[in-house]
C-alpha cells in the first residue's frame, strides 16, 4: 500500500532551500517522507521546491501535502492552486499526495482524476479538538472519493480515545491513524504495531500536538521497527517529558540486544493508564510524581519494604496482567552510599519528609544507621521519625550537630532553581554530603560541601541504581550500568551546555 517502511518523516519549512535540505536530512533516517508544501511561505516558494525536487528526483516513497488554513494547515490560496501544487508535484516525483477531506468535499471526483489521477491519493480527515464519535462515518466520507489509502488524525486526551482509534484502523485495510496530543504520544509511537499504516515524525518543527522529533524516534523510541514481539516499559507522571528514564533504559535495551522499547506516558488519569495495559502489551513500569502513592490502590501486590514505605516507583506486569509493586529508590539511596561509608552506627540527617525521604528513611534504618529526620513542617518530620523508628530534629538545631552524613531528599536546588540550598555553608557538619537531585548534576549544596573539603555524592548515583534496579526487576538480567551511566551523563552534559548549569567540579568530586 504505502510501502514497507513504517516511519514516514516530515518535511517542513518556510523556504525552499530549507526543505530542501530537510528531506535530504530525512533520507539518511528512513525512506518515506511528507513534503509539507502549505507550510512553504509562497506559491513562488513551492514552485522553487518543486523545481529542485523535480531535477534531483531521490529514490524515496514521498507525499506531497498542500493542507489548506481551512483542515488545519498553512496553505491560504485557493482550492484550484493547491490542486495545481499537487499535480505538479507528482510531476516532480512525489507518487502519493494527501487530499483534505475539505477540498475533497468542493471538487468532483472526475477534476481530481484529471488533475492528480497520476498520484496516488491518501485522502484525509483532521479533528484538532477531539475524537469524532463515529470513525466508521467519516471512513465512509473518505472512501467515498475512491482514493488509494485513508488517514484519520484525531486529538486524544485519553489512552482510551487513543485505543479507540487505533482499534478501528486495525480491522481495516488501507489506514493510517494518528493519535494526536500529549497523552496519545505513546500511542502514537506504538501505532504501526497496532493497526495505522506508518507513523509519522517531523525532521524539524512538530506539525501537530504530541509528535516526537525523527532523530528521538529513530534514536531513542525505534519507531516504526516495532513488531507484536516488542516488550513494552514505560515510565508514567505528570510532567514526564522531562524523564530521562526512556533515555538509560532503551540504551540498556540494546546493550542486551532486547527487542524492547521504554516510552512515556503522561498520565492525569491513573485509571486510564491502567486500563489500557494490555491494550498497549506493556509489561512494566516506573512511577514517577504525582503517582508514588496513588498507584497503590491498583497493586495485586506489593513488595512489603514498599508497602510499608508507602510509595512504589517501579511496577512489573506478571502473569494474568497482574500488578506487583516495588520501591527501588531505597536501593538507589543504598547502593550510593555503602561503597564510600559505613553506614551502620553512622549518624544520617535527612532533609525532607517526601516521598524520596520516606524511601531514604527506611533504607538507612535497615542498613543500621542512626537517622535523624529534619523537614521544613516538623509535625511531618515527627510522623516520618515515627514510622521508620528514628528520631526528629528541628531545623534550626542542625547547626549545632554533626553528622557523619547529610543527605537531601528535598527539590530544593533542582534546576531550574539550581542557585538555592537546603543548608547553609556553615550547617554542613558532616564527613559525606549526598544529594539526591540529578539536575544539574553538581547542586548548590554539593558545591558548598567540595569547597569545605566535604565528600559529596550526586544524585546521578541514586538514579542509575534505582533505573539498574528496575532493569533487573523488569527482564531477570542484570543492567548493564556503565551504558545507563554514560548515557546519563551525556544528557546531563548537554542540558547543562544548553541551559547554562553549572558543570561538575571534576576535581572535588575525585575526592571520593
Amino acid at each position: 500500500m504505502l510501502g514497507s517502511n513504517k516511519l514516514c518523516a516530515v518535511a517542513a519549512a518556510s523556504d525552499a532551500r530549507s526543505l530542501s535540505r530537510q528531506l535530504s536530512a530525512a533520507l539518511r533516517q528512513t525512506r518515506s517522507v511528507e513534503l509539507r508544501l502549505d507550510w512553504l511561505s509562497s506559491d513562488r516558494e513551492i514552485a522553487r521546491f518543486l523545481r529542485h525536487l523535480a531535477a534531483h528526483r531521490p529514490r524515496a516513497l514521498l507525499i506531497a501535502t498542500c493542507r489548506r488554513v481551512q483542515a488545519g494547515g498553512r496553505y491560504r490560496g485557493t482550492v484550484a492552486k493547491q490542486l495545481l501544487h499537487l499535480a505538479e508535484a507528482i510531476r516532480a516525483g512525489c507518487a502519493w499526495y494527501d487530499l483534505e477531506i475539505e477540498t475533497i468535499r468542493q471538487c468532483p471526483a472526475e477534476l481530481l482524476d484529471v488533475l492528480l489521477g497520476e498520484g496516488r491519493r491518501l485522502a484525509s480527515a483532521h479533528f484538532f479538538r477531539g475524537l469524532p464519535e463515529n470513525l466508521s462515518q467519516v471512513a465512509a466520507e473518505l472512501e467515498r472519493s475512491r482514493p488509494d489509502a485513508i488517514k484519520i488524525a484525531a486529538q486524544c486526551d485519553s489512552l482510551g480515545e487513543a485505543r479507540k482509534l487505533l482499534r478501528f484502523a486495525k480491522q481495516r485495510k488501507s489506514i493510517v491513524a494518528v493519535p494526536m496530543g500529549d497523552v496519545a504520544l505513546p500511542a502514537r509511537l506504538l501505532s504501526v504495531r497496532m493497526g495505522s499504516a506508518f507513523t509519522y515524525a517531523p525532521v524539524e518543527e512538530a506539525t501537530a500536538p504530541g509528535q516526537v522529533s525523527l532523530e528521538q524516534m529513530k534514536m531513542l523510541y525505534r519507531g516504526g521497527e516495532f513488531s507484536r514481539r516488542t516488550r513494552v516499559y514505560g515510565v508514567i507522571g505528570d510532567p514526564v517529558m522531562h524523564s530521562l528514564s526512556p533515555q538509560i533504559q532503551n540504551a540498556a535495551f540494546q546493550a542486551r540486544r532486547m527487542d524492547a522499547v521504554h516510552l512515556p506516558f503522561l498520565v492525569q488519569d491513573l485509571r486510564d493508564f491502567v486500563t489500557s495495559l494490555e491494550a498497549f502489551s506493556v509489561r512494566g513500569f516506573s512511577v514517577t510524581l504525582p503517582h508514588k502513592q496513588a498507584i497503590l490502590r491498583y497493586l495485586d501486590e506489593c513488595d512489603p519494604l514498599a508497602a510499608r514505605i508507602g510509595a512504589v516507583n517501579t511496577v512489573a506486569v506478571r502473569a494474568g496482567g497482574k500488578l506487583h509493586g516495588y520501591n527501588t529508590d531505597y536501593l538507589g539511596v543504598l547502593r550510593s552510599l555503602e561503597p564510600r561509608i559505613s553506614l551502620r552506627g553512622s549518624r544520617v540527617l535527612i532533609l525532607g519528609a517526601g516521598g524520596a525521604a520516606r524511601a531514604a528513611s527506611f533504607a538507612l534504618a535497615q542498613a543500621g544507621a542512626a537517622v535523624y529526620i529534619c523537614a521544613r513542617r516538623p509535625a511531618r518530620a515527627r510522623a516520618l521519625a515515627r514510622d521508620v523508628g528514628s528520631q526528629a530534629i528541628l531545623w534550626s538545631r542542625v547547626r549545632h550537630e554533626s553528622f557523619d552524613v547529610i543527605v537531601n531528599a528535598t527539590p530544593v536546588g533542582m534546576h531550574p532553581h539550581a542557585e538555592n540550598s537546603p543548608l547553609a555553608a556553615e550547617e554542613l557538619n558532616c564527613r559525606l554530603v549526598f544529594d539526591t537531585i540529578y539536575r544539574p548534576r553538581t547542586t548548590r549544596l554539593l558545591q558548598m560541601a567540595a569547597r569545605r573539603g566535604i565528600q559529596t555524592v550526586s544524585g546521578v548515583e541514586m538514579f542509575v541504581a534505582q533505573g539498574a534496579a528496575q532493569f533487573k526487576i523488569w527482564t531477570g538480567q542484570s543492567a548493564p550500568a556503565g551504558v545507563m551511566r554514560r548515557v546519563l551523563e551525556l544528557a546531563l552534559a548537554r542540558e547543562e551546555k544548553k541551559e547554562g548549569m553549572p558543570a561538575p567540579q571534576r576535581k572535588a568530586r575525585s575526592r571520593r
